[in-house]
């Protein structure tokens, strides 16, 4: 059965809500003066949730997490007075035959607080005219349509064509929440942070591939602001620092890191992967990337098992394709340790759990795709540069 998405602000939780039947759980999420602060799954008994078990299950084990998001989240913010100063910010969204999808999108981002924001809409190589025509029911989103195929070229494209200092990244299947422009440009008061990454977290699970995702590939990284810099951090570690659904970065990365590259992530042979590459760049030129909490937005995960498994399947070649471009860009050498360590203390715990069907074990289908997928990924970046100009060469 499906799982209901709540979201609260405390301290008011209703007493209970009724009228859930078709749902077994709820994933509640639990706000403080509109930041969130945690995450988690509640059964329901008899379509009904009820305030009482919420309770039960925070004195269970989850009250220490819930203090110390708490406080992490009671921190001020970074000094960015939007009223006084309001920084020049981009929403852009990379999209390719997803109108219904990009439908739900525009209308989160129009109806933020007007800032002054550009709403900026790249269609990649589209097959029809339908995104553009979605386009035009929003007068105040600009649209360009880029012909080469690959999530990276589009994303170039919209750091080229910005009108912003920092331009925000959300994906066509994904939905802004009210604060999510305003909270992701925040951090760039600090000058050494070059990126910022926010959570996302599902916008439906209805489906049983839909949990299967958030269990195994959730997008959120956690609701403890994190800074990503070389003072704690290997640059092998950028896909830690977040995912391109709900990234920011400022315009002038094109001059200080170079563009995202075009051989990597969706619409190549890599399937993934460009996103990570990014952070872990500015992470190894010596900047910072912020990971933000309360920079938050909603993911359509994948309905079907067929999307899921072609999804996992993307990620296992895209995370090797981006540590095989580290080595042979970037020359570096700790690529081999952050293999060996994803391959034996994640894919092949994993993958012997689920042989031992061991209790909450991830699914073997699963697994097998991403360790194909990972086997792949290095030949795949190769074949991928073959296609694509590399990164900062003149395009004919």
């Amino acid at each position: 059965m499906p799982t209901k998405i709540l979201d609260f602000e405390l301290p008011e939780v209703p007493s209970q809500i009724s009228g859930l039947e078709r749902y077994s759980a709820a994933l509640v999420l639990l706000r403080w003066q509109e930041r969130p602060v945690l995450a988690l799954t509640i059964p329901l008994r008899q379509g009904v949730f009820r305030r009482s078990d919420l309770r039960e299950r925070l004195a269970a084990g989850w009250i220490g997490d819930l203090h110390s998001c708490w406080a992490n989240m009671m921190l001020p913010a970074p000094p960015f007075d939007f009223k006084a100063n309001p920084p020049q910010v981009t929403a852009a969204v990379c999209t390719r035959n997803r109108p219904a999808d990009l439908i739900k999108c525009l209308n989160s981002l129009v109806n933020l607080p007007d800032d002054g924001q550009e709403i900026l809409v790249i269609d990649n190589c589209p097959a029809d005219d339908a995104s553009e025509h979605v386009v035009r029911r929003f007068p105040s989103v600009r649209y360009v349509r880029e012909n080469r195929a690959g999530l990276d070229c589009a994303r170039n494209r919209a750091l080229r064509e910005a009108r912003g200092q920092i331009i925000a990244f959300i994906d066509d299947d994904a939905v802004a929440d009210k604060n999510w422009l305003r909270r992701i440009a925040a951090p760039f008061a600090e000058p050494l942070t070059l990126c910022v990454t926010g959570l996302s977290l599902p916008l439906e699970l209805e489906t049983e591939a839909q949990e299967e995702f958030e269990r195994l590939a959730a997008f959120g990284r956690g609701f403890v602001r994190r800074r990503f810099s070389l003072e704690t951090n290997s640059p092998t570690a950028g896909g830690a620092a977040g995912v391109g659904a709900n990234m920011a970065l400022r315009k002038d990365v094109l001059d200080k890191i170079g563009i995202f590259d075009e051989a990597l992530d969706a619409g190549t042979a890599t399937h993934s992967g460009g996103d990570s590459d990014m952070f872990s760049r500015i992470i190894g030129a010596g900047y910072d990337v912020m990971y933000e909490p309360a920079a938050l937005n909603w993911h359509r995960h994948r309905r079907t098992r067929e999307e899921l498994r072609r999804a996992i399947y993307g990620y296992g070649v895209g995370i090797y394709a981006a540590w095989t471009r580290s080595f042979l860009v970037e020359k570096e050498w700790d690529v081999f340790r952050a293999f060996w360590l994803w391959f034996v203390k994640v894919q092949l715990k994993n993958a012997v759990r689920s042989l031992l069907r061991r209790r909450d074990a991830y699914p073997l289908d699963l697994i097998w795709e991403e360790l194909r997928g990972s086997v792949w990924g290095p030949v795949a970046y190769l074949l991928a540069r073959q296609e694509i100009p590399p990164p900062n060469e003149p395009k004919e």
